[in-house]
């Protein structure tokens, strides 16, 4: 298993959700994990997601979404589950 963290933040409009879990999907993506919120009218969601069988490079992915994140007026930050680990050690 391959596992990425998809995270969200913007101002919240339809639609969002919607959009980042049809890419996923359209790429053969599993969520395994997902929390979302909206406070004061922004948005957050973060996402833990098996990207293993994805045909799909990795930096193509995270291309991809902080594109799309652009289109519908969002910030999507992709990172590997590693690099998020020994980011946030103590």
């Amino acid at each position: 298993m391959k596992r990425t963290i998809i995270t969200v933040v913007g101002k919240d409009t339809v639609g969002i959700i919607a959009k980042v879990c049809t890419y996923l999907a359209d790429n053969n993506m599993n969520i395994l994990d997902i929390s979302q919120t909206i406070t004061g009218g922004f948005f957050n969601m973060m996402m833990i997601v098996d990207v293993s069988a994805s045909g799909k490079a990795f930096a193509d992915v995270k291309s991809d979404l902080e594109e799309l994140g652009k289109g519908i007026g969002v910030s999507i930050h992709v990172q590997s589950e590693e690099i998020f680990d020994m980011m946030h050690r103590i």
